[in-house]
């Protein structure tokens, strides 16, 4: 299998990716004589190609001056009480932490059903969306009582959870875009090594006030739609209950939906965090909230609720995990330089804990007797990445996805297996050029 790994927003290892953002795009220094001989030289640092061809595109709209760098304001100071008490202002509904097991059995909806939950996997989100157009093809599509969704799966979960009318939205979303709807290279924030505006401003044209309209009203027939954001200051998890926020209304309300989708998408140090203003004890400050992908590649529960050795039981009839991110390995003789450890490092590390989330929902599922579906991104697919948010590979990917949707049998009923010995066909898979 061969693809471009290293594109992906909200991983187990988005802290990795910042390091090799500054390589990407900053001048770099010489590598060491023996990485700059034979094919290697010429591919040693792809994503600046891709970096580059993101920013020659004309943007289609001011991103508004960010601070200069250097000099950002200073935040309101608060303390760790203050932000384990803070609300929404306006909105004590909008949202909870992800390790409060109260709150989370709270917000549940009343009656049982499927659950989907989508999880992270940037430009390979459009596998998700592509089984998720396919299940609707192929007459297989429930109306979940609950969607939640981290990162990539932040940005189609509102679509998968308004219903099928928004299906063509959701194909568009990921088979149109390119880098420089993403991000805009050498544009430094202060607070990030890229400027995350284009993202920010293609959220807002596809979150529209007639979509929230929609989810508000099947939250008000009981569903619930959870997103997943990363609270930096607290180093918590944060779920947001995001019906209820559509069912408050209003020009605030929209903005928030904005924020968090935008928020749950931006990798740390990589993408500008999102500031959002919160109230406790009558005292206003801004939580820092980043990519939703560092709480876990996927949301079912509270950590301590998922415990392979507790009693929990989850209120759902079934379980339905969409993995937007290969499960693959892939073999690479690494060069000693830094944008290539790192490159190789991540991409091992996020199959490995997405595997290590997948069989842990086995096993609560099993003991609750939920039935357990999982969709992964087929060994089998292997076309080739140019880069970043390469849209003939999403179009591949969405069509893979929607083909697996559409089938007898969209997901497995058991987690998938494991790479066998060091010479299985998997780990034998060699990426080249700019797929690595």
């Amino acid at each position: 299998m061969i693809k471009h790994r290293l594109w992906t927003i909200g991983t187990a290892g988005t802290l990795l990716v910042v390091p090799f953002l500054v390589f990407s795009w900053l001048p770099l220094p010489a590598a060491p004589a023996e990485a700059q001989s034979g094919p290697a030289a010429a591919t040693l640092n792809p994503s600046a190609i891709v970096l580059a061809r993101a920013t020659a595109k004309k943007p289609k709209g001011p991103p508004g001056p960010p601070p200069s760098e250097g000099h950002l304001p200073p935040r309101v100071p608060f303390t760790a009480a203050e932000d384990a008490a803070s609300i929404i202002p306006g909105m004590p509904d909008a949202r909870f932490w992800a390790d409060s097991q109260t709150d989370f059995k709270n917000a549940l909806p009343q009656q049982p059903g499927p659950w989907l939950i989508l999880s992270s996997g940037g430009s390979d989100g459009a596998f998700g969306a592509g089984l998720i157009v396919g299940l609707t093809a192929g007459g297989k599509r429930p109306d979940y009582p609950v969607v939640t969704g981290v990162s990539t799966g932040a940005l189609m979960a509102p679509f998968a959870f308004a219903g099928p009318r928004y299906d063509d939205a959701l194909r568009d979303a990921y088979t149109t875009i390119t880098a420089a709807d993403i991000f805009e290279a050498g544009s430094s924030t202060g607070e990030s090594f890229v400027n995350s505006w284009p993202l920010r401003d293609f959220i807002a044209k596809e979150m529209t006030p007639a979509l929230l309209a929609d989810i508000a009203a099947e939250y008000g027939k009981g569903r619930r739609l959870f997103v997943v954001t990363s609270d930096i200051d607290s180093q918590r998890s944060v779920v947001w209950n995001m019906g209820a926020i559509a069912a408050h209304g209003g020009d605030d309300a929209l903005k928030l939906f904005r924020s968090v989708l935008l928020a749950s998408a931006s990798i740390p140090g990589g993408f500008p965090p999102v500031l959002i203003e919160v109230e406790a004890n009558g005292k206003r400050f801004q939580e820092m909230h980043v990519d939703g992908g560092l709480g876990g590649q996927f949301f079912v529960a509270p950590a301590a609720l998922m415990s392979p050795v507790g009693d929990y039981k989850l209120p759902a009839t079934q379980l339905y995990i969409v993995v937007n991110t290969s499960l693959e390995r892939f073999f690479k003789v690494v060069d000693r330089f830094a944008p290539e450890i790192l490159t190789q490092s991540i991409g091992m590390a996020v199959p490995v804990d997405t595997r290590l989330m997948i069989d842990r929902t086995y096993v609560v599922a099993k003991r609750g007797g939920v039935v357990f579906n999982v969709a992964t991104i087929p060994p089998s697919f292997n076309m080739p990445s140019k880069g970043a948010f390469d849209p003939n590979y999403m179009k591949a990917l969405f069509q893979v996805g929607f083909d697996q949707g559409r089938s007898t049998t969209p997901f497995s009923s058991e987690p998938p297996p494991y790479p066998g010995e060091s010479g299985s066909q998997s780990s034998q898979i060699e990426k080249t050029g700019v797929n690595r």
